[in-house]
């Protein structure tokens, strides 16, 4: 832990999620992101930054290849709210090379491919969307794999060069899905249908009872490996 990540850890501990996330905001000025994925854990921390209209840049990564359900919650955030999403799209050049060269489901061929593509469709325009940002918020909670147990709260990510904070990290899924009917939180109807996690609609199933949290993203790959690459950068 670097001297900030001690700094901002002591500055949120012990407070609200509403009062860290104001705290954080004041601490970075006009420099605080939060990315969502219209996922639940996404929309509850959505709705505490636009209920209380915190200065907290909020975007999203449009992939191009989403679910009908994620775009209908989307729409339905924005009228309840009447809040801006920023959004970020790939590069069309780089889209379209990958797929004139590879077909349009080169990554189920192999995990290289796969990983080529979510570079591609959310690592870079991952990078533009924090371009200027010091501190990233995100809806990250740490029973949702065995990566994400070995976070912290307030880390320091070193591949963007900026803190990250994960407000709910320690809420259970219960304790999200409570405070989201509680609130009266838009969410993706895709919850309701087995999918606790949802990302591209070619990359997710629904789970099976019995099943890991994240055992619906890229199944046919090795089930120990869930991630994307957007939060297993150098933590430094």
């Amino acid at each position: 832990m670097n001297t900030l990540t001690a700094e901002i850890t002591a500055l949120v501990d012990g407070k609200s999620v509403s009062d860290a996330l104001t705290a954080i905001a004041d601490h970075f000025p006009g420099r605080v992101a939060f990315s969502t994925s219209f996922g639940i854990e996404d929309q509850v921390v959505t709705h505490i930054i636009f209920s209380n209209n915190l200065p907290i840049r909020v975007f999203t990564l449009e992939t191009g290849r989403l679910f009908r359900e994620t775009y209908s919650v989307w729409s339905r955030t924005l009228e309840v709210y009447q809040k801006k999403i920023e959004t970020y799209f790939p590069d069309t050049q780089a889209v379209e090379q990958l797929i004139s060269q590879k077909g349009p489901v080169s990554f189920y061929q192999s995990v290289e491919n796969r990983k080529e593509c979510c570079h591609i469709r959310k690592i870079e325009p991952l990078g533009r969307a924090l371009k200027g940002a010091s501190c990233w918020v995100t809806g990250i909670r740490a029973s949702q794999s065995d990566n994400r147990q070995g976070m912290t709260q307030v880390e320091w990510d070193g591949g963007h060069g900026l803190v990250k904070f994960h407000p709910i990290y320690q809420w259970s899924l219960d304790q999200v899905w409570d405070y989201a009917k509680k609130h009266r939180i838009p969410y993706n109807p895709l919850h309701d249908k087995g999918f606790p996690s949802i990302g591209c609609a070619p990359c997710t199933r629904a789970v099976q009872p019995g099943e890991d949290f994240r055992a619906g993203r890229w199944w046919w790959e090795d089930q120990s490996k869930k991630e994307c690459g957007l939060h297993t950068t150098d933590r430094g």
